[in-house]
């Protein structure tokens, strides 16, 4: 008996489910290359074009590797998508951060947020895509998807149309350049979020000495307001002191805020929040030692908050004090 041949819509449903069974894959891999949620759907948005068009064809063969093939679609696209977003940058105003992804933390996990499969994509930390600016496009691919990811030598140069020599020269270059910036050590996250909380405590208490002893000496601090939100400067402030002195400034005009601890990036960070809007990300990274910041990160960007839905994160202060 001849095999029954699907019919269109058939066809067409399969194609869908493939594609969404692979969306959360796709986006987290986009976004580690772009570090910006609307480019990435942006990307994304033209995978599932490319994808529909080759599957609807008349005379489509099959595709043996439906997750190979919609990576590389994905992956090309985002090196495309790298043109446009360098040339929105020439025009950024100050510091450009990328788009926190903010989560709950583990045990306050909610169903409305864990259905949301952008806020459920693996990422690499905030820090560590600061870093990932300072490659060329094709080294972050590389990057990303060989240290990230975990593929082949040989899978990315398919991918890239690069040889396999090539692709290991590029990862070669790009994870000598990382390294040396961002060394390998992971706090606890436990630990991560004591230190934000005393961060906290201090900046918004007014306590300069509780704050220099939670700062290290070679601290910077990069704040992102795209001209929209408030930023302290339009370049990178270094030092502890100058660092401490422009929280306390910052924070004594700050009034009435909530805070509410959640993931972001997948670490334990903050999010301020202003009758029920978030105004700020604030994510620390932390010295070897886990006891103090070396990088504070601070979000104002209010098109980069607009995801954040404050009903759900939302926790007061007094919430987040243990008893």
């Amino acid at each position: 008996m001849a095999e029954r041949q699907a019919s269109p819509s058939e066809a067409a449903d399969h194609a869908t489910d493939v594609f969404v069974g692979h969306r959360e894959l796709l986006f987290s891999v986009v976004y580690n290359m772009l570090g910006s949620v609307a480019d990435t759907e942006d990307v994304l948005q033209e995978t599932w074009l490319s994808w529909t068009t080759r599957t609807r064809a008349q005379d489509a063969r099959q595709i043996d590797n439906p997750r190979g093939y919609l990576v590389r679609i994905a992956v090309n696209q985002a090196l495309a998508k790298r043109t446009e977003i360098d040339r929105r940058r020439e025009t950024y105003i100050g510091q450009w951060l990328p788009e926190p992804l903010v989560t709950p933390l583990a045990d306050t996990d909610l169903a409305g947020d864990a259905a949301d499969p952008a806020l459920r994509a693996d990422s690499t930390s905030m820090a560590l895509l600061v870093v990932l600016e300072t490659l060329t496009p094709l080294e972050r691919a590389v990057f990303v998807l060989h240290e990230v990811f975990g593929y082949a030598h040989t899978e990315i140069a398919d991918m890239l149309g690069r040889s396999p020599a090539a692709v290991r020269q590029l990862a070669h270059r790009a994870r000598e350049h990382v390294h040396a910036r961002r060394p390998r050590y992971e706090p606890d996250p436990k630990v991560r979020r004591e230190v934000t909380e005393r961060f906290l405590s201090a900046a918004l208490g007014g306590d300069l000495q509780a704050l220099l002893k939670v700062l290290a000496p070679d601290v910077t601090l990069w704040t992102d307001g795209g001209g929209k939100g408030p930023a302290t400067s339009l370049q990178p402030i270094r030092g502890r002191n100058a660092v401490a002195q422009t929280l306390l400034a910052v924070a004594a005009n700050a009034h009435g805020l909530d805070i509410g601890y959640r993931r972001v990036n997948g670490d334990p960070s903050a999010v301020l929040f202003d009758s029920g809007s978030p105004i700020a990300v604030l994510v620390l990274d932390l010295t070897p030692d886990h006891r103090r910041a070396t990088g504070v990160y601070s979000v104002t960007n209010p098109d980069k908050l607009n995801r954040i839905r404050g009903r759900n994160l939302l926790t007061s202060r007094a919430e987040s004090t243990p008893d």
